[in-house]
């Protein structure tokens, strides 16, 4: 089990992408969080297996919403939090 913070700089407000992420975390079985920040970018804490989670960051990074541009993100690995399931915040 592998557990990363991700924010994600670019379009990500406003078109999709936390509800988007969340469908992708499902359907990799990944766990965590997606929300909105202040200054316009989208902050994910997600933790699974590290194959899945690595095709998950590897999904965020090319924009689950077709409407949205990741411009940058910056990925940071953190212990465990052990989330029961992947939810939208704010």
């Amino acid at each position: 089990m592998k557990s990363v913070t991700i924010q994600v700089f670019g379009r990500v407000q406003g078109v999709g992408f936390r509800y988007l992420t969340k469908m992708v975390a499902d359907k990799l079985g990944i766990k965590g969080t997606v929300a909105n920040l202040n200054d316009g970018s989208v902050y994910i804490e997600a933790e699974g297996p590290e194959d899945q989670l690595n095709e998950f960051i590897h999904a965020v990074k090319m924009s689950p919403s077709p409407s949205g541009k990741v411009d940058r993100t910056v990925i940071n690995e953190q212990p465990s939090q052990n989330f029961s399931g992947f939810r939208v915040t704010n």
